[in-house]
């Protein structure tokens, strides 16, 4: 394992503090975060929540770790509200579409992957769906049952939260504190308002149902995660991810669930993600507000101006930590996209040059600034200030003939970077550096006739003009040189 893995500190919602990471297995992680509810299409909310674990497990693999990635794909047990009764998500909106629950399934499976695609999200080792793993399923409920920690009651099977002293040590909440969870209407055949369920007796209506030993039903939300983990990853593994919201029931009875059955630890690091605001409200589907990611991409949804393409809302989404706040609004979408113009103007006249006689640049201080803020809990807002600095300093000796000597180990590291971790690579046929660069200069020279003639108006006005775009012109002793902000 290269010396640089040494140096990664993640915060780790169970200590509730920074913790140096050492995985179990080293090089080996496994690394399993919670994937959608397929019942409709992905929208900025999932989109902030998948790119910032892609970029965790990029830049994981960037040191050199070998990752196993597990994003489960829910398409059966999560009920609406995440209740404990009524119906369920895919239930309900195949009744709306007039279609079968798993037709649902494979719409918004489809249409999900095809949006985290367009955004340059890496898709997942193994994507095991709920329906395809209920016999694992129906074991650990089993087993939850033989070591005292579940019950049953008429076909309904519920853990017992009283027999688990440790329930609760994620989220911090005590079970005195708890009302079923949160937002739950209470099931009327539980021991206790705080028992979640494992298993639920279905109806005659109900689609979506499977033999078991407690008679026809299906499983309850929180049991797929922790059987389908368990079995990609083992009993025990390094880092379980999703969103915020996911902390409390979600992963506390995930917790509950795998660490009573298996009698260890279930996951060493727990990484959450902070949501996505609109106005200072959080977006979602429930609240009415929020615009799925096919809608950014063509802008068709009233509150958008304009289509918006996914590259912009990927490095918008990474210029702010994973674990703070997103407050979307199109000025910031605007700023995103000007800047990550600039950024790929600056990569594309670095990957374009050719080895100069110039003074070797200091790579190492590069690397060591850009992997110093990604080792602090994976800081991709830094890094990104960091290598517009530096970039631009590099693009400076490029255009002022003094191309650093050491230019193509800087393209390397810029490959590896910006592209395998970042994931915002300059796309080809995206814009013509040369082309950019050979009007630039043109008009600089057209600004020095003008000058030399004292035609001083046009001068400024190319000048002026220039900067408007965001080319800056800089006069001095061996001529005019520029540099694309």
């Amino acid at each position: 394992m290269a010396e640089k893995a040494k140096n990664l500190q993640v915060y780790n919602t169970l200590s509730r503090k920074k913790e140096r990471f050492e995985p179990l297995n080293p090089p080996h992680v496994g690394m399993y975060v919670c994937g959608p509810t397929v019942y409709g299409d992905a929208h900025l909310g999932h989109a902030k929540s998948y790119v910032s674990f892609d970029v965790i497990l990029r830049y994981l693999r960037y040191l050199e770790y070998n990752v196993r990635y597990v994003q489960n794909i829910t398409d059966v047990g999560h009920l609406v509200d995440d209740a404990e009764v009524g119906e369920d998500k895919l239930s309900k909106q195949a009744r709306i579409e007039k279609v079968q629950p798993m037709e649902i399934a494979e719409k918004y499976t489809y249409t999900y992957f095809r949006d985290m695609d367009a955004l340059n999200v890496l898709r997942p080792d193994i994507a095991p769906r709920a329906t395809g793993h209920i016999p694992e399923q129906i074991s650990m409920v089993k087993k939850l049952i033989e070591n005292g920690h579940a019950y049953e009651v008429n076909g309904n099977v519920y853990f017992d939260v009283s027999s688990d002293p440790e329930y609760g040590k994620l989220s911090g909440r005590k079970t005195e504190d708890a009302e079923s969870g949160t937002r739950v209407e209470t099931a009327s055949d539980k021991h206790s308002p705080e028992d979640f369920a494992l298993w639920k007796k279905a109806d005659q209506e109900h689609i979506m149902k499977w033999d078991s030993p407690w008679g026809v039903g299906y499983p309850g939300w929180h049991v797929e995660c922790s059987a389908m983990s368990t079995k990609y990853l083992g009993e025990s593994f390094d880092i379980h991810g999703g969103g915020l919201e996911n902390q409390f029931p979600h992963h506390e009875c995930e917790i509950a669930q795998a660490e009573c059955a298996h009698d260890k630890e279930f996951v060493k690091y727990w990484l959450h993600n902070n949501m996505v605001t609109l106005e200072g409200q959080k977006m979602g589907k429930s609240l009415g507000n929020a615009i799925n990611l096919h809608e950014f991409f063509t802008g068709d949804h009233e509150l958008l101006t304009r289509a918006w393409p996914p590259e912009v809302i990927r490095f918008f989404l990474l210029q702010s930590h994973y674990r703070s706040t997103t407050d979307f609004s199109e000025d910031a979408l605007s700023a995103s996209e000007t800047g990550l113009k600039s950024l790929h103007s600056m990569i594309n006249t670095i990957d374009g040059a050719e080895a100069g006689n110039g003074e070797v640049f200091d790579l190492d201080g590069l690397k060591n600034s850009i992997e110093g803020v990604m080792n602090d809990d994976f800081n991709s807002a830094q890094a990104i200030a960091i290598l517009f600095e530096q970039l631009k300093e590099i693009r400076k000796q490029i255009t002022d003939k003094k191309t650093p000597s050491n230019i193509e180990e800087i393209k390397e590291f810029l490959h590896d970077f910006v592209d395998g971790v970042l994931g915002i690579w300059p796309q080809e046929g995206g814009g013509n550096e040369e082309l950019t660069k050979g009007l630039i200069e043109l008009l600089i020279e057209i600004r020095k006739d003008a000058r030399s003639n004292k035609n001083f108006e046009l001068s400024d006005k190319i000048r002026d003009d220039l900067k408007e775009l965001g080319v800056q012109l800089m006069d001095g002793k061996e001529g005019t040189s520029f540099e694309i902000e």
